[in-house]
């Protein structure tokens, strides 16, 4: 695979990148390639029809749905009756907790840096049978670049703990996680404990290997990668029997579809994964690691030049194995909004501010004042070039110099002087 990438030939798979929009809130969507558009457009035209029949279309029909299975579980190191599709990590993530088998008086261990997606689900379970949330908090570095690190996982795990939660990175932060680390932890500790985790804001950056990083539960959308609305979830052999079925009665128990996918992972998309895997093999994960590493060092150094003024959320480093383009960050006595705002008004640069659902993470670990102003996140994708974070950079310094953000006058809005 091509070690550097061909930034003109890549961002000619992507209709969407023509238009004068600069696309930056990427963490909240991906463009989609043409061929996936292609395919997508080609299924609905001839072969929109019920799986499992016999006659010819339906059988073309349904071997192209199988094959987005073979696609998807093949991308992640899996067995396609490992993996079922489903309309969203968070639709995914609620079956899931739906379907666990838990004896009341277990505990679980929820990480306070997830989106709500891997944490809703859980608490709701816990009420309802009767479980003790253990809340995973880092110890270090709280309120700037908190990490989920090994140490405090073992502190909070118990011969009664059932299940760990937690994310491969932060969709605020960037920071990724080593997940196989903590795995072991998990598994030294109590073998029996189930390890979830979020990939969303991961999954678009680098390679997958379920089986290497140990996990027995694991997520994330493909309209973050380049690909359709439709999400994926894994589930280990040993996980799988530790489930009850959501499927109809008559239904077996032999492939994740039959118990969790309700007929939810949508034909027409996940057909079309093939298209969003071979894009990947062909690009590289090698050059999409030292694009993003280039273009995310272009706004990280802009940002580490006013510690002063800026205040960095994650690793402030570009290095790649520690961080992933989505970079998020608060300017000292200017709101999020108003400084998104003023962007929006003289540019076509498209960022975005808020908690994007990992609102206990603003206001419980970062201590954000005003958690739904919170951050301004630029997420980028190996599609962004190095000539659109300079000019971002160049808009953001000039909105900051005049204090922008100082503008919006909203009496319900919290202290935007603090950070």
């Amino acid at each position: 695979m091509p070690s550097t990438l061909d930034l003109q030939a890549t961002r000619a798979q992507f209709p969407a990148l023509a238009q004068k929009q600069v696309f930056m809130d990427n963490a909240g969507g991906s463009q989609v390639l043409k061929t996936v558009i292609d395919s997508i457009s080609t299924y609905l035209s001839s072969t929109n029809v019920q799986l499992g029949a016999s006659y010819p279309v339906s059988q073309t029909s349904t071997s192209k749905f199988n094959q987005g299975y073979l696609a998807g579980a093949k991308y992640i190191n899996a067995s396609p009756n490992e993996v079922v599709f489903g309309p969203s990590t968070t639709q995914l993530f609620r079956n899931l907790s739906i379907a666990l088998k838990i004896e009341p008086g277990s505990e679980i261990v929820l990480s306070n840096l997830d989106h709500e997606a891997n944490l809703a689900p859980w608490v709701q379970l816990a009420e309802w049978k009767g479980l003790t949330v253990k809340w995973w908090i880092p110890t270090k570095n709280t309120n700037s670049n908190p990490r989920l690190e090994p140490d405090d996982l073992k502190a909070l795990l118990t011969p009664k703990t059932r299940l760990v939660c937690c994310t491969h990175t932060s969709n605020i932060l960037g920071t990724v996680t080593d997940v196989a680390s903590l795995s072991r932890v998990i598994r030294e500790t109590n073998p029996n404990t189930l390890f979830c985790v979020d990939a969303v804001a991961y999954a678009p950056h680098a390679p997958v290997d379920v089986k290497a990083f140990g996990v027995d539960f694991y997520s994330f959308s493909w309209y973050k990668v380049y690909g359709p609305h439709v999400s994926m979830l894994y589930v280990s052999d040993k996980a799988k029997n530790e489930l009850q079925s959501l499927g109809h009665y008559f239904k077996s128990r032999d492939t994740l579809e039959e118990m969790l996918g309700l007929a939810a992972g949508s034909y027409e998309c996940t057909q079309a994964i093939p298209q969003v895997a071979e894009y990947i093999d062909k690009v590289g994960w090698d050059a999409v690691s030292r694009q993003e590493q280039e273009i995310q060092e272009i706004l990280l150094s802009y940002l580490r030049s006013k510690p002063d003024t800026i205040k960095i959320y994650g690793e402030p480093s570009s290095d790649r194995k520690l961080r992933v383009p989505v970079i998020s960050f608060r300017v000292k006595g200017q709101s999020s909004i108003g400084i998104i705002d003023a962007i929006e008004a003289r540019s076509d640069f498209g960022c975005r501010n808020g908690h994007f659902y990992s609102k206990r993470l603003c206001e419980k670990v970062l201590g954000i004042p005003d958690a739904d102003d919170g951050v301004i996140r630029c997420s980028l994708l190996h599609y962004n070039t190095a000539e659109e974070v300079k000019g971002l950079v160049k808009v953001l310094d000039e909105v900051i110099t005049e204090g922008a953000g100082k503008s919006v006058q909203d009496p319900q809005r919290k202290n935007i002087a603090d950070w």
